[in-house]
């Protein structure tokens, strides 16, 4: 018999496959609290249930489907990345990010991904297939357990790994709602942000259902000849439509959208281009985070240089625009954004960063 990932299940699932084993409603909760709130990692440690629960839990139910192949630490020990087996061939990664008053997961929810950004190393590898509920889930509970042993308490979680997020819509959101439940995990909508590329069917839906949930949508360009060049998925959801998106969204719900730019040496970075995206969006609720790109094995391209990344956060800020440029974290161990693979790349990591 295959057994069932605990973290799959809702709590009303979980309840009724312990009624179907025979036990008491009662013992749900006590599963719940051991998987979300003690964050145990085996049935082992649910000491508050009888053995003979505890072994027939184990036969029945997994809490670890994700194998942890490789974890790599940054040389600066703020940054953590683990490549996680699937179990059926595919691999994830998941990083980890300490700051001084928090610490933030940044998570997958596809093995790949279908858009091909030309920079982005998750791109590079297509798609091989979405992530479950549970999936999703285990990364955030594995990394709060190691917080948790480090005295410092997860504190929030990105969507921003591999994978687009919006393409894997339903999972996504199910693995926030699991983690939000205040009877469990209990982390607040908007300690959660979701980046996307820019899919307007899953932005507009994300609005209707009007979540407290932080949105942040990879730009990068200003106008659809660049972008499209450098996210395909702009040919079908042009700069415009996704603008318009966009303001619906800031109507709506009322929360500031981040938009990311990661700064291409001589493609992307002009003062030229920061004006235009200035007229862009100066009218509307938003805060950039400019970032210097992050190398990757399948691109060329160069990160920005200081003068040019200064000139253009100057040239938003003269508009009133609220910008930040992002400091980049774990790039030794190929952790940062876009930098995300599959185990090929992270073996050339290994022999990077010793």
């Amino acid at each position: 018999m295959s057994k069932t990932l605990a973290y799959n299940l809702s709590f009303l699932e979980l309840q009724a496959s312990l009624t179907k084993l025979g036990y008491p409603s009662y013992r749900a909760k006590q599963v719940w609290d051991g998987l979300y709130r003690q964050l145990w990692a085996n049935f082992e440690e649910f000491t508050n249930l009888p053995l003979t629960m505890r072994n027939e839990l184990s036969e029945a139910f997994l809490i670890s489907s994700l194998n942890s192949r490789i974890s790599l630490n940054s040389k600066d020990e703020q940054t953590t990345k683990t490549l996680f087996d699937l179990g059926d061939s595919n691999q994830i990664e998941t990083v980890l990010m300490r700051y001084e008053n928090r610490s933030t997961v940044c998570v997958s929810s596809q093995a790949g991904c279908a858009l091909g950004c030309t920079f982005c190393a998750t791109g590079q590898m297509g798609l091989r297939r979405n992530l479950s509920v549970g999936e999703i889930v285990e990364q955030v509970i594995h990394f709060a357990r190691i917080a948790q042993s480090e005295g410092q308490p997860l504190t929030n979680v990105v969507l921003m790994g591999m994978g687009e997020p919006f393409h894997n819509y339903d999972a996504v959101m199910g693995a926030i709602d699991r983690l939000n439940d205040p009877t469990g995990f209990n982390m607040g909508a908007r300690r959660f942000t979701i980046s996307t590329v820019g899919l307007i069917p899953g932005i507009k839906r994300f609005t209707k259902e009007n979540r407290q949930i932080g949105l942040a949508i990879s730009l990068h360009a200003a106008d659809d000849k660049l972008r499209s060049e450098m996210l395909p998925v702009n040919d079908r959801y042009p700069i415009k439509d996704l603008m318009l998106a966009c303001k619906n969204y800031l109507e709506n719900v009322g929360r500031r959208i981040t938009f990311e730019w990661a700064l291409i040496d001589g493609v992307n970075d002009s003062e030229q281009q920061a004006h235009k995206l200035a007229k862009l969006i100066q009218e509307m609720s938003v805060h950039v985070n400019v970032i210097p790109l992050n190398p990757t094995k399948g691109f060329s391209g160069q990160r920005s240089t200081h003068h040019r990344v200064s000139a253009f956060r100057d040239v938003l800020q003269s508009y009133g625009i609220s910008c930040t440029v992002r400091v980049r974290r774990g790039i030794d161990i190929m952790a940062g954004c876009g930098q995300l693979a599959e185990s090929e790349l992270d073996q050339e990591t290994i022999q990077i960063s010793n």
